[in-house]
């Protein structure tokens, strides 16, 4: 009966982003310009990195990691959101829902991963300086960076695999733009203990004990900074890491309102706003908070394009 149930849910409705037909034009093209941005800007840093041998530190291999995670996070959601927008359909295939899904948990739980790694980076960088490139060597963020595409993977595809064991047999609406667990589970006729179970240990690991990694590496940081006498050193150390720290905020912020805060009577237009924010604004400012705050990229990017700096 569970196979025959789930065999027949071959596709979901997404829900319509906005209930006015006459701003799905502006919509559509407010969510082309910020892929366009995001995708231009992620890749216009890969390039700059790569093709500038001083910029081959650790700090900017883990900016060229989380350049690519914003690709891949926004080419996960954006695109079917717009052709959901321009046609006449809100559907999307059982398969497109569930590799949506992985790619979705693949990086957003890759990026509060990357968020630690780059907050120890910037520890080591300040705190400890004299030893950076003894502690912080290619082998150790090779390791570190393969680490955090590795752990999150296998978290995916475990909420992945738990979701295809559900069966749904009844309505196939999903109250959402997009297929995310906490709107995939409501509509499962079967028992969700399980994934709830998983739910709770993913935003415990990668939510709240990266959270307090990051916030202790930050609270030597500051220590480290109040402790440096002369002005210019304290805004000079602490403009290093201020971008990071921002990204920080922004994308903590959005990703515990997702996941932590649906049972609090979060309303289902705010959810749709954060969504946003963590798929489509924050991969689109990421190059543009990285970029304006930091001159080694603005030098590589001005050896790039020559002309733009006339």
């Amino acid at each position: 009966m569970a196979a025959n149930n789930h065999t027949a849910m071959v596709e979901f409705v997404l829900l319509d982003f906005s209930e006015n037909p006459q701003l799905l034009g502006a919509f559509s093209a407010l969510f082309f310009l910020l892929y366009l941005t995001a995708f231009a800007g992620n890749c216009l840093i890969l390039t700059a990195i790569c093709l500038n041998p001083a910029l081959h530190t650790p700090m900017y291999y883990f900016l060229t990691n989380m350049a690519i995670i914003d690709i891949v996070c926004t080419s996960t959601v954006i695109p079917k959101l717009l052709e959901n927008l321009v046609g006449k359909s809100c559907t999307i295939s059982y398969g497109g829902c569930m590799t949506q899904l992985f790619f979705l948990w693949w990086v957003l739980g890759a990026e509060l991963l990357l968020l630690t790694v780059m907050a120890y980076d910037r520890y080591v960088a300040i705190c400890q300086p004299l030893h950076y490139h003894i502690l912080m060597g290619r082998p150790l963020c090779a390791l570190l960076a393969g680490a955090v595409w590795v752990t999150s993977g296998i978290n995916s595809s475990v909420h992945t695999g738990l979701m295809t064991r559900l069966t749904f047999c009844g309505s196939n609406q999903i109250h959402h733009f997009l297929c995310e667990i906490p709107s995939l589970l409501v509509l499962s006729c079967s028992p969700t203990y399980l994934n709830d179970i998983m739910i709770v240990v993913a935003d415990v690991y990668f939510g709240v004990v990266n959270f307090l990694f990051t916030m202790a590496s930050y609270g030597f940081i500051i220590a480290s900074i109040l402790r440096i006498r002369s002005a210019m050193g304290k805004r000079r150390t602490f403009s290093i890491c201020s971008s990071h720290l921002l990204v920080v905020c922004m994308y903590y912020s959005t990703v515990v309102y997702t996941y932590i805060l649906p049972g609090t009577g979060a309303s289902m237009e705010n959810g749709k706003v954060v969504a946003i924010l963590y798929t489509a604004v924050s991969p689109t400012l990421n190059p543009l908070i990285y970029t304006l705050r930091n001159k080694d990229v603005k030098v590589a990017l001005r050896k790039m394009c020559p002309t733009s700096g006339k």
